[in-house]
């Protein structure tokens, strides 16, 4: 306590300059926005690369963020050593990311194509390099910040630019960059931004660095490479590519969805998604006549018809061989497809042009939200979604999908899956028959041989028992009324084994899928 006798001490007002921001500080308060969307770039670059070659989307993604995590958290541990010269060390710092992380797609790219077993080592081990560098990057601004910056003021600002910069590239990166510009390209255009901010720090600091000629030239070097890769980024993808899929190149196309290649060589057209195979020019035939004819032709005169998947039209090209047909949706994700297959003259050559027949609507959304959303009945629903190599497809596959299914079918009609071959994949192969099964929904198992694939296998989905045709249309190349009957025959090798209901709970398919083709080859 104090007596009224005791000086009473007034405090002076707070130097306001301290928390004042000065220009330098803005400066550097900006090279966070710019560091944060740079290195959560990398991350996602990686991410979806790893998705791409290894599949399983949701693994692949999990697996990298967790290792980008840690190798932050080991390069913000790290930033204690650096005592001395800090601006110097964060100068360094940035240009190593921008080669790193500007590289890292392109590095990436071709490996998978020129040394595919090194692939996933070399993945991780620069999500490594790449987090435990930009782990380092943001505890160096902070004490270099905290000479002119309260503390309140500096973590708080610097944790908002943080946060902005990665909102900002996390909406990008699907919307904008990659449909645009390729993950090649994007990769570089980023690098570039880090390398900007160690030019802009190169400025800032001038006074203070010992050796600023060593890293004026330093800077020089790493915007020279990376404007140089800017612009061969086109032959860097072409030259992976080529070698990955040996066939000529000559459509590619990156979506927010998957990337879109198509070949030309001796086995005609290929279509190839995420690296791939969906079709082959000179076999697409089989595997399209084997998964349309069987429900049309037994149903009689189907005169509504959807078909989920298949944006390349070749089940539509089918489908519009009856000529009870009135009406066909096409429910495609992704829009690039089907302008690809609608548009292109050597791509409209392949499926008739069946995309552009006036009785076909295209409705680009996703099949299940488009199954919960619609109203009515179709009389045959075609189901030709790629295999379940991922959740994101997997949903797809689960009963609660089927479920809708039925809902949408009428009480004659049929619907079809593709569902990936019986013979290397047998286990998959029935865990689809026994989710369908379990919606009260009969099923119908088959399959026929496509050179391209192997063994394969489709699902009639019905509430009437199917019946075989008693009729085809004419000019069919594979399917015949003598030899339908033998594709419901099952030999012992394909024969049912016990299997579980595929779930959204669980996806037991998407994992059994991954052990069965994870096989081939070993």
């Amino acid at each position: 306590m104090t007596s009224s006798s005791d000086p009473v001490t007034i405090p002076e007002p707070e130097d306001s300059s301290a928390s004042r921001a000065r220009p330098i500080d803005v400066a550097l308060l900006s090279s966070v926005f710019v560091i944060a969307a740079c290195g959560l770039l990398y991350e996602l670059a990686a991410g979806a690369l790893a998705s791409y070659v290894l599949g399983d989307s949701v693994l692949q993604f999990s697996t990298i963020i967790g290792t980008y995590l840690f190798a932050m958290g080991v390069g913000s541990w790290l930033s204690r050593y650096f005592e001395r010269q800090l601006p110097a060390h964060f100068l360094r710092i940035e240009l190593m990311v921008a080669l790193v992380g500007g590289a890292l797609p392109a590095t990436l790219f071709l490996a998978n194509a020129y040394v595919p077993g090194a692939f996933r080592v070399l993945l991780y081990g620069m999500v490594m390099l790449v987090g435990t560098l930009v782990g380092l990057e943001i505890p160096l601004v902070m004490r270099i910040l905290k000479r002119n910056v309260q503390l309140k003021d500096l973590v708080s600002q610097v944790l908002t630019f943080d946060y902005l910069g990665a909102l900002a590239v996390s909406l990008a990166f699907p919307l904008l960059l990659v449909p645009q510009l390729g993950l090649v390209r994007t990769g570089l255009l980023f690098g570039f931004m880090n390398a900007a901010v160690a030019v802009w720090a190169l400025w800032l600091f001038r006074h203070e660095l010992r050796r600023f000629r060593s890293h004026a030239l330093a800077c020089a070097l790493v915007i020279a490479s990376l404007l140089a890769g800017l612009i061969g980024a086109d032959h860097i993808t072409k030259f992976a590519e080529d070698k990955f899929y040996q066939d000529r190149i000559v459509l590619s196309s990156a979506t927010p969805y998957q990337r879109i290649v198509v070949t030309h060589g001796k086995p005609g057209f290929r279509l190839y998604l995420n690296g791939n195979l969906q079709f082959a020019e000179r076999d697409e035939y089989r595997y399209h006549e084997a998964l349309v004819h069987p429900v049309m032709a037994a149903h009689g005169a189907p005169k509504r018809i959807a078909v989920l998947g298949g944006g390349d039209g070749m089940a539509v090209r089918e489908v519009l061989k009856y000529p009870s047909v009135e009406s066909v949706v096409l429910v495609e994700l992704d829009p690039a497809m089907t302008q690809l297959f609608s548009q292109h003259p050597m791509l409209t050559q392949l499926n008739s042009n069946a995309l552009n027949d006036p009785r076909v609507k295209t409705m680009n959304t996703d099949a299940f939200q488009w199954l919960q959303a619609g109203t009515g009945t179709f009389d045959v629903i075609i189901v030709d979604f790629p295999d379940p190599t991922n959740f994101a497809i997997g949903k797809l596959f689960t009963n609660s999908f089927y479920a809708l299914l039925d809902q949408r079918l009428s009480a004659s009609g049929y619907a079809v899956i593709q569902t990936t071959s019986p013979l290397i994949a047998r286990k998959s192969f029935w865990t689809v028959v026994e989710t369908i099964e379990s919606v009260g929904l009969k099923a119908t198992p088959y399959h026929a041989h496509v050179p391209s694939f192997g063994e394969w296998g489709f699902v009639i989905a019905s509430r009437r028992p199917w019946r075989l045709p008693e009729k085809l249309p004419e000019g069919l190349r594979f399917l015949s009324l003598q030899s339908t009957p033998l594709m419901f025959d099952f030999p012992l090798d394909m024969a049912r084994v016990p299997a579980q209901v595929n779930r959204l709970s669980n996806q037991v398919l998407v994992h059994t899928y991954e052990q069965e083709w994870g096989q081939v080859g070993h």
